[in-house]
């Protein structure tokens, strides 16, 4: 076994509550994920909330770092690796939709205090303004950290939500040095060289580590929200748009949900290399469990999207409740930035994935 640096076997529960896990065969058990080996065998919760890996000939070589391995593969969410080889062991739950939207919402309310309430001591939190990250903020201390380029929105609404709720922001501004360095730091740490990939990243880890520079070692985060609660145009559009497979709003929620395994592992890596570990409480197996039983119109009305969650968190002002937010490589102008980069290297747009030639180019420097 290669470590990852401390003594438990297990990255995020008990060994006894893993082995509890897979002897019922409950997908979400309340442990709100883990991964790590068991018994001889490595394991991975259904929604890969914890990142494992192994070398792709020898899974007695493993690491929950993958810049420990020489040839790392991921252990797939849900499954089983070692022995016999690969197993799965569990899969995504798919009840009913709750008939009464008001009884939905108020089982997504409950799971979702509940679920912030729980995180112990005073995280700093990643706060963009937006309706996830400010229901982070309205119960708990901890404080809120904004990151962006000069003028972008994220930083305004960051500000204008902070004072709405009469709290203090840091602002991380980023920078092109900022990019220049974390493009290697990050294709290292994650393994990742996609654009799209690294730009979703690297504000995470610029965040990151202004939070670890002040002393922090956890970052809460909003994260899981948008994919749980119906907040993509994709999930809305459905079943007209391109991106998605499913014919109703609800299927289109659930194939997206199916991508946070991949999503997760690659933010994880990116915090941890910078210094931090992620709390998400909105990715608790409660909240997963409310989420899962929401019908199309709580999740999905009138354009509106997120419905549940925007009822569910009536102890935000209604400015707050009602905001749409850009995704955040858009909302803090890295994307922006980033492409700006890559064309005064000299990779203009005309040329053929200009944006994936200008990472090689940082990679090879």
């Amino acid at each position: 076994m290669v470590s990852n640096g401390g003594p438990d076997p297990i990255d995020g529960a008990t060994p006894q509550a893993v082995r509890a896990a897979i002897e019922r065969g409950e997908a979400l058990s309340g442990t709100d994920g883990f991964a790590g080996e068991i018994d001889g065998r490595l394991v991975r919760d259904v929604l890969g909330r914890y990142p494992l890996f192994s070398e792709a000939d020898d899974p007695t070589e493993w690491s929950f770092d993958p810049t420990d391995l020489s040839d790392p593969t991921p252990v797939p969410a849900g499954h089983a690796r070692g022995g016999s080889g690969e197993t799965k062991l569990w899969t995504l739950p798919d009840p009913a939709p709750v008939a009464d939207g008001e009884r939905a919402v108020a089982a997504v309310r409950e799971a979702v205090v509940d679920s912030v309430d729980a995180v112990e001591g005073e995280p700093p939190i990643g706060f963009s303004g937006g309706l996830d990250s400010s229901i982070l903020a309205a119960r708990l201390d901890g404080p809120l950290y904004v990151g962006g380029f000069e003028g972008s929105h994220d930083v305004e609404a960051a500000r204008s939500a902070a004072a709405a709720l009469g709290r203090e922001l840091r602002v991380v501004e980023f920078s092109h040095a900022d990019i220049e360095r974390g493009i290697p730091a990050l294709v290292e740490a994650t393994g990742r060289t996609n654009p799209m990939d690294l730009q979703i990243a690297l504000p995470l880890y610029l965040v990151a580590e202004a939070v670890a520079a002040d002393g922090h070692d956890r970052l809460a985060l909003g994260q899981g929200a948008d994919e749980l609660f119906g907040g993509y145009a994709k999930i809305a559009k459905a079943p007209d748009d391109h991106r998605v497979e499913a014919d109703t709003v609800r299927g289109a929620a659930r194939e997206t949900v199916r991508t946070l395994p991949r999503q997760l592992e690659r933010d994880v890596l990116a915090l941890r290399a910078a210094g931090v570990d992620p709390v998400v409480p909105l990715l608790s197996d409660r909240v997963i469990e409310a989420a899962l039983r929401l019908p199309d119109r709580c999740l999905v009305c009138g354009g509106e999207r997120k419905v549940a969650l925007r009822r569910a968190a009536d102890f935000l002002p209604t400015a707050i409740r009602s905001r749409e937010k850009k995704a955040v490589q858009y909302g803090s102008l890295l994307a922006r930035e980033f492409d700006r980069l890559a064309r005064q290297a000299g990779f203009k747009k005309r040329m053929d994935d200009h944006l994936g030639q200008y990472v090689e180019s940082m990679r090879s420097e």
